[in-house]
């Protein structure tokens, strides 16, 4: 399973602004990844929280971007891409994944990577955070995004 081996993560996010940016494709999947960002990020006090859908997983790096930006400390992008019988699902996976490392990268601001790239329905549903999942991607990705607003606090401000 590709949870095995990952860390336990609490983190005290009182006191950050955080947004989501979450698509809207494959709606119960996105359910319940959306309801595990919102659990991981009651769970570690973080209170203000700006929810943003968009339509897909291509359109994350534009929204984050954005928001990043618009001075939160952390941005977490949700979506799933389920492979199909052509190479979009690859186009789909390399833009979203290469447009969200560059606006972490670029302003500074944690982007906690809640994308699923999988092959199947039956796999994203696995990960997605729901009654029956082994996986709760989506509080998962909130949790790694303000561990790392925290330890980069630590040691360096914010580069806004």
């Amino acid at each position: 399973m590709s949870g095995d081996g990952s860390p336990e993560i609490e983190v005290d996010g009182s006191g950050l602004r955080v947004a989501v940016v979450a698509a809207r494709w494959h709606q119960e999947v996105m359910d319940g990844l959306l309801a595990g960002a919102r659990r991981g990020l009651a769970d570690s006090g973080v209170a203000d929280v700006t929810v943003v859908r968009v339509p897909g997983a291509f359109e994350l790096p534009v929204a984050a971007a954005r928001l990043a930006r618009a001075g939160f400390d952390a941005v977490v992008a949700l979506g799933v891409v389920i492979r199909g019988g052509t190479p979009h699902f690859e186009y789909v996976c390399d833009a979203a994944t290469a447009g969200l490392t560059q606006v972490a990268v670029s302003t500074g601001v944690p982007v906690g990577f809640g994308v699923l790239t999988v092959d199947n329905e039956s796999q994203a549903l696995h990960r997605a955070g729901l009654r029956g999942s082994r996986e709760d991607k989506g509080r998962e990705a909130v949790l790694a995004a303000l561990e790392t607003v925290v330890a980069l606090r630590e040691v360096a401000p914010p580069l806004r």
